[in-house]
């Protein structure tokens, strides 16, 4: 079935309150085998309301409405459904009896108007004060839902989906998802990666979505049967896959730190750092992993030459001649790192995050790195695009990348992005 969501609320729409209930309902929705066809914002604003609410019913099979029930003077909902849709609001005696019970009711008489609804509303949650509703119009549901955030999940999981497995009859197909978090490579290079497979198999969906220095890839297959579904998924998970090999580090909710502290905990290795661009935000990634402190020694954040030629023991004659930005200076920032403290592994960054302090040999986004083990030492020399932010965020991620890929001997990334 397709259907629309329309989320109402002031809050909303003047950005004071993050719209959670529409994500979570498009995305069960969707997980049940609908599709979402369009979303909606609007404030607490009856004509309005009536106005989004007529439209999505002409074009849907269904519409979930989330918002605007509550007590107070700008909860508009139930005022605009009777407007626009002729059902005038009616007393239901059995929410208002629950409502007298409360001891809130004392301190708050306009408590009643929760039991005004719609008529012909059908309560979703019989004996709630905000039970939600249902209302069939032109023989179309339209879920009701609080915008309360967990009162809504409620009844989306228990009520909404339920009624429309029902309702949809044979016009619901199966859908199979997944999200695989790759790094390392840019979202404009994967689309080109990954053209064939989509258009080898339409019934593929495939989506990219950047989230900070990664991104997250999401594989979906329709289907009208179980087999039929399985059988298109499996082959276009087998197909990504090939195609972006160990780029994929995740398919579930895993991050790069979790992978990196398991791997370490797994092999009994301990970790140390020495940091000078990213100012200890790989620290902070590595801490982030409650137990890390069973692998991780600490971070020596080396932002001055004199800390490094001090503390870390780099060679003033290595800054001269390479410069503070050289896998020279990664490499015995790195050993330095690991003799001071001991561990079994270490891993240096340093580089221009900007946005001045580039020259043409070594523009802006330039980051050296080493990892050095007991018996070697390798580094590395990337190039990042965006702002300081972006560089240093890459930069961090760049370096659990490296780890990762160093723990379970995969081949390292060639270039930055």
């Amino acid at each position: 079935m397709i259907g629309e969501i329309i989320a109402i609320g002031d809050e909303l729409t003047s950005g004071r309150i993050l719209n959670s209930t529409s994500y979570f309902a498009a995305s069960h929705l969707y997980g049940a085998g609908h599709e979402i066809a369009a979303m909606a914002t609007i404030g607490d604003e009856p004509r309005k309301i009536g106005k989004a609410l007529k439209e999505s019913i002409e074009r849907a099979d269904f519409v979930v409405v989330t918002g605007g029930l509550g007590p107070t003077s700008d909860d508009m909902t139930n005022e605009a459904v009777a407007d626009a849709l002729n059902r005038p609001t009616i007393l239901y005696p059995e929410i208002f009896d629950k409502i007298k019970q409360s001891q809130s009711f004392k301190e708050m008489p306009s408590l009643e108007k929760l039991a005004w609804l719609p008529s012909g509303a059908e309560i979703l949650k019989p004996g709630d004060k905000i039970a939600g509703y249902l209302l069939v119009y032109h023989d179309k549901p339209i879920f009701f839902l609080p915008g309360v955030p967990h009162q809504m999940r409620e009844l989306m999981l228990d009520r909404v989906i339920p009624r429309l497995a029902s309702w949809g009859g044979n016009n619901i197909s199966l859908v199979r998802q997944k999200v695989f978090k790759v790094f390392g490579l840019p979202e404009s290079m994967l689309q080109q990666m990954l053209t064939e497979v989509e258009k080898g198999n339409r019934q593929l969906r495939i989506g990219y979505y950047p989230n900070v220095a990664e991104v997250h890839l999401s594989l979906t297959v329709r289907g009208k049967t179980h087999e039929e579904t399985e059988k298109q998924f499996s082959e276009g998970e087998q197909a990504i896959r090939a195609i972006l090999g160990c780029c994929i580090y995740a398919d579930d909710g895993e991050t790069l730190e979790a992978i990196v502290g398991a791997s370490l905990r797994e092999r009994e290795l301990t970790l140390a750092l020495a940091e000078s661009c990213t100012g200890g935000l790989l620290a902070h990634h590595i801490t982030s992993i409650a137990g890390s402190s069973d692998y991780f020694l600490g971070s020596i954040v080396a932002y001055a030459n004199r800390v490094k030629e001090e503390v870390l023991q780099v060679n003033k004659q290595t800054l001269e001649e390479f410069g503070a930005v050289s896998q020279e200076t990664a490499r015995e920032m790195a050993w330095g790192a690991r003799k001071i403290s001991g561990a079994a592994l270490s891993l240096s960054i340093t580089g221009i995050a900007g946005p001045g302090g580039g020259t043409r040999e070594k523009p802006v986004g330039t980051v050296c790195f080493a990892l050095a083990g007991h018996d070697k030492i390798l580094s590395f020399t990337y190039r990042f695009s965006g702002n300081r932010n972006m560089v240093r965020t890459k930069a961090a991620m760049t370096g659990l990348d490296l780890l990762r890929r160093h723990l379970h001997g995969l081949d390292f990334l060639e270039s930055g992005w």
